[in-house]
């Protein structure tokens, strides 16, 4: 059984959960059990369908309701800190990035859950364990998946004007100047939203060689000549090369203005080009992805990520782990990472060589990010602290500070000053 709930409808879960017999059939007493399941829409619609079924699948086996709740990804957050505060709310939340790490005592320990599905699938990346396990090495957070992300753009407009995609962040703005006199901007986003600001502003800091904290993660850094040239930089492609509505815009909004052909350039996960394919063939054909140029420092990038996390307050929290197991076992997981079309990379190794990744060559640099991801708080462990910052945007209001008049040196020791206050805590 699948139950939909409006964004304000709260589910009181009765009866204990339990654990599936070796025949797939749920014990008796976790029959009329119901688990509030609260999630983010996806941007690839086609994935919520898949994950509805499997729910459905689930909950006939199990004789358990699952109640799906999706809200915007950027509420997720404050409707998990309002549960928390509560004692009330949904059994199992899709969480961003390494946020389970600010509510780690909030949290179910779910060990036992990620390291069977790391047995079974070739391991975890650790990129994907640094978003859900403790200093302590408990797991918090199962990794769903880790969101691919590379730089969209319009090859058919580059040709057309005479350009290849720029190997250098020197051919970039030159690209990027020619392009905005002709009306068509690359487009970056500098608002509060969980990951397109954050995808473009911590790997500019990390290419310019710039960091948040030493390798101690307690020792602040973030204010050096490196960060400083980086949002010099930053400022210098604001004017010259981006869409000056980017302080407002959310991760959907350059989606939007790339479809609409407003735009063309702007960091982004596939779904632009999945959206594309099935809705604005004009648009699909003219697009490709490349990588960021290399910075001085190298070539970085940050990629958000979704995990599943089981609430301590809730009464069901046996069968919730069973239904992380049960959406992601292969059985079920292949369809759903299929589905999404190289937008999300699965955590686990077993993916890595995966024939999707080589369907199509226009979407190959995605699963080559990840050697190159940094996690939030680098050069420094993540943890807490580096997910608070992450939280509160610090380095995204820096680059926009800057962009807003504050000088590069003032917004980077403002940013400086908040880190701080957030390490010596």
């Amino acid at each position: 059984m699948i139950t939909r709930l409006t964004r304000r409808d709260f589910l009181k879960t009765s009866a204990a959960g339990g654990v599936l017999s070796a025949a797939g059939a749920a014990p008796a007493w976790a029959q009329g059990t119901r688990l509030h399941f609260l999630q983010w829409s996806h941007f690839i619609p086609a994935a919520d369908q898949v994950f509805e079924e499997q729910a459905k699948e689930f909950g006939k086996q199990a004789g358990v309701e699952i109640a799906i709740e999706r809200i915007n990804q950027n509420d997720i957050q404050a409707r998990l800190t309002a549960a928390i505060q509560s004692a009330s709310g949904p059994d199992i939340v899709i969480v961003a990035n390494n946020h389970a790490l600010l509510y780690e005592n909030s949290l179910v320990d779910v060990t036992d859950v990620a390291e069977e599905i790391g047995r079974k699938q070739g391991g975890w990346h650790d990129y994907a364990k640094a978003n859900g396990v403790t200093p302590t090495g408990r797991w918090v957070a199962v990794p769903q998946f880790i969101i691919s992300w590379a730089v969209t753009y319009r090859e058919d407009w580059f040709k057309e004007a005479g350009f290849e995609y720029p190997k250098t962040w020197d051919d970039f703005r030159k690209v990027g100047r020619a392009m905005k006199a002709k009306g068509k901007p690359f487009g970056q986003a500098f608002g509060h939203s969980i990951n397109d600001p954050n995808n473009w502003c911590y790997p500019l800091v990390w290419m310019w060689g710039g960091m948040e904290v030493a390798r101690d993660g307690k020792t602040v850094t973030l204010d050096s000549k490196n960060t400083i040239e980086a949002v010099k930089f930053n400022n210098v492609l604001w004017k010259e090369v981006f869409d000056e509505g980017g302080l407002a815009w959310d991760d959907s909004t350059n989606n939007r203005a790339f479809l609409s052909s407003e735009i063309s350039l702007t960091g982004n996960a596939p779904s632009i080009y999945v959206a594309a394919r099935q809705k604005f063939p004009d648009v699909y054909k003219g697009t490709n992805h490349g990588h960021f140029p290399p910075g001085p420092a190298g070539r970085f990038y940050w990629l958000p990520a979704w995990n599943s996390v089981v609430m301590k307050y809730g009464k069901n929290q046996k069968v919730a782990k069973d239904f992380i197991r049960f959406y992601m076992d292969r059985a079920r997981f292949d369809r759903y990472f299929e589905t999404m079309d190289t937008f999300g990379i699965p955590g686990t190794k077993v993916y890595s060589d995966h024939p999707l990744w080589r369907k199509d060559p226009r979407t190959a640099v995605f699963p080559e990010t990840l050697p190159n991801a940094r996690q939030v708080g680098y050069a420094g462990p993540a943890g807490r602290k580096a997910t608070e910052g992450l939280s509160k945007y610090v380095i995204v209001d820096m680059f926009a500070k800057a962009i807003q008049g504050m000088s590069p040196e003032d917004a980077v020791k403002w940013a400086a000053g908040e880190l701080k206050k957030i390490y010596a805590a």
